[in-house]
């Protein structure tokens, strides 16, 4: 083979190869992208089932509060109602005191 032939075949086999490298490439960076986005989605899922655990909590924690609301509105009813039937009996005995010592003016005076 004369240098010349020799000289053109190795270019051609210099383009030929590069092209390959370079339509290689573009598949390495392909799979890059795909295994980023599959990992950037995991990220994003395990995100969103935390997210939804918080809410969760939040709504039990609230349930819970809800009820102790509700239970300290039934203590300050049956309160109340110990209260006016304190003051009903102490009423009752003042008014009765009030009356004897009437009674014991009238009879007097």
């Amino acid at each position: 083979m004369s240098k010349p032939i020799l000289l053109v075949f190795l270019l051609v086999v210099l383009i030929v190869t590069s092209q390959f490298e370079w339509r290689q490439q573009p598949l390495v960076d392909l799979d890059a992208a795909t295994s980023l986005s599959q990992k950037q989605q995991q990220i994003s899922d395990r995100e969103e089932a935390v997210k939804e655990k918080i809410i969760v909590s939040q709504e039990r924690h609230i349930q819970r509060l809800n009820e102790l609301v509700r239970t300290l509105q039934l203590q300050l009813l049956q309160c109340k109602g110990e209260n006016e039937t304190q003051n009903a009996t102490k009423s009752y005995h003042l008014n009765k005191q009030f009356i004897e010592v009437e009674r014991k003016q009238i009879l007097e005076g």
